[in-house]
């Protein structure tokens, strides 16, 4: 399924975007809160790794591409850790830093979140954000979430951003949508 915003398009990955991801993955900006930047190898096992959920029938990842362009810009959408005993479905977003501080992933994130309520009924979602990830903690609070606890996730501190589908009915620009 894809998903569509003002200014993005949010799409299924297909394994020859590999060539494009490498370079974004490669880059220490792009992959500064996480494991470091990855090798193309290592990419392509993320990859496969996110195309494998869909294929399960699970909320997918998405990749974020410009809809001016259709340049392939990061990804925005869910990611699943039971291998680190977290069962909530996460919100997840990393963009291209060129395209950093317009809003873009905030644009994308609220559109995977009302999917994830609309589509997918979920009733809970989360992020994991480090604490020092300022940028990212102002998209979760964009998306109308609030932290709820710190954990260990990957070695790292992690701070857990949450909403209930019960929150979201209520938010205030969900309400403003409906009246129109």
């Amino acid at each position: 399924m894809t998903l569509e915003t003002p200014r993005l398009i949010l799409r299924p990955f297909r394994k020859e975007d590999v060539d494009l991801l490498a370079p974004l993955f490669a880059d220490r900006d792009f992959m500064r809160f996480s494991l470091g930047p990855y090798s193309r190898e290592q990419t392509a096992t993320f990859l496969d790794k996110i195309i494998g959920w869909e294929r399960a029938g699970k909320p997918p990842m998405l990749a974020a591409c410009l809809r001016e362009t259709g340049a392939l810009l990061g990804y925005c959408g869910f990611f699943h850790h039971p291998e680190h005993g977290i069962d909530d479905v996460e919100i997840g977003y990393r963009l291209n830093p060129a395209y950093w501080n317009r809003g873009l992933i905030t644009e994308g994130a609220r559109k995977v979140r009302d999917h994830a309520f609309a589509d997918w009924k979920l009733t809970r979602v989360i992020s994991l954000i480090h604490p020092e990830n300022i940028p990212s903690a102002r998209v979760a609070e964009k998306n109308g979430m609030a932290v709820e606890k710190e954990i260990t996730f990957r070695g790292f501190p992690t701070m857990v951003w949450a909403i209930t589908r019960e929150q979201w009915l209520a938010l205030p620009e969900r309400a403003a949508s409906e009246t129109r």
